[in-house]
């Protein structure tokens, strides 16, 4: 990171600022001394990060993007716009595809130096799922409006806190036995500071980065059944895994009240890896961090006696 970023001091709008990935990036560009207007529909699950703000850096907005007066009122006096809202259910074509346009063309009115959308590897106009497409009509209307818009497309997202290795830890924690959904699908887990770090590097630089699109993944490909015994050894536990047909896979994933949905299954089948030949972290200056750096620190909470369970297995490996 510069010692003195061009978005110090300067107002950066983000939209879907409170949900996951937004903490990370909120963090990224407080530091770098941004001043923040968070607009979500939820602005009180921000309410951890104004500790971490100076007077008047932080501002939380009510918004709901898909209200073109919202939007304005949000990029008032703004001068850098990050679009992060996603979602599974709802109207996906209108709130990732019709509504990030309205953003971009309002952007683009108000003479915003930067915008960078988060976007999504596999977003296909093509595809079966609402959610593909979506994002893919969302990348179309941003670049028909701002041009000069920064694409980010991140693989899965993973960090300490995330809801996708955490899920398959908790699993793990409990059962013996477990099924693998798409075990043989291979994914280029990407960890979120390297996510919020793009989105940091490309709003400082959209003279290099501006009218561009990055995928962001991390430095391995691994499959979901290797993912799943990754998480099973940092916990010291022995588990059976179970490859899952994907006719059965697909039944379950249409089932109500499953952890993963129908379009979830659809989107995990193939896979979510950099295409060859595409942007990605590096070009953004970013070395990627692979998941094996952090897993044996997260997965503590999980081992049988947490910490002090990791100490008596040093222990005995003194011993031995």
């Amino acid at each position: 990171m510069p010692h003195h970023s061009p978005l110090a001091g300067r107002l950066v709008t983000i939209f879907g600022g409170t949900g996951y990935i937004g903490n990370y990036v909120a963090q990224a560009l407080l530091t770098r001394g941004a001043r923040l207007r968070l607009a979500s529909r939820a602005p009180g699950k921000a309410q951890g990060l104004k500790p971490l703000a100076n007077l008047g850096q932080l501002q939380l907005m009510p918004c709901d993007i898909t209200e073109e007066a919202h939007v304005a009122a949000a990029l008032e006096g703004a001068e850098h716009v990050v679009n992060l809202v996603g979602a599974f259910t709802g109207d996906l074509g209108r709130l990732m595809g019709e509504a990030p346009g309205t953003i971009a063309r309002l952007a683009a009115e108000r003479s915003i130096a930067s915008l960078v959308h988060v976007s999504a590897i596999g977003a296909d106009a093509a595809s079966p799922t609402a959610y593909a497409r979506g994002k893919a009509l969302g990348e179309e209307r941003v670049l028909a409006a701002f041009p000069r818009a920064t694409i980010l497309r991140p693989s899965i997202v993973f960090g300490k806190d995330d809801n996708f290795i955490n899920l398959f830890a908790g699993m793990i924690e409990l059962l013996p036995v477990l099924p693998v959904f798409g075990a043989q699908a291979k994914l280029q887990l990407v960890y979120a500071d390297d996510v919020a770090e793009a989105v940091a590097v490309a709003l400082e630089h959209p003279e290099t980065h501006g009218g561009k699109t990055y995928e962001l993944g991390g430095p391995e490909q691994l499959t979901m059944m290797q993912i799943h015994e990754k998480i099973a050894a940092a916990q010291g536990r022995k588990r059976r895994f179970i490859a899952v047909p994907d006719g059965l896979s697909a039944t379950f994933a249409a089932l109500p009240g499953t952890p993963m949905s129908r379009d979830q299954w659809t989107l995990l089948k193939p896979g979510s890896t950099v295409a060859p030949g595409a942007l990605g972290l590096a070009d953004l200056g970013i070395e990627a961090r692979p998941l094996g750096l952090f897993l044996d620190k997260w997965m503590l909470r999980y081992r049988k006696h947490g910490r002090f369970g990791a100490a008596n297995e040093r222990a005995k490996v003194r011993r031995a």
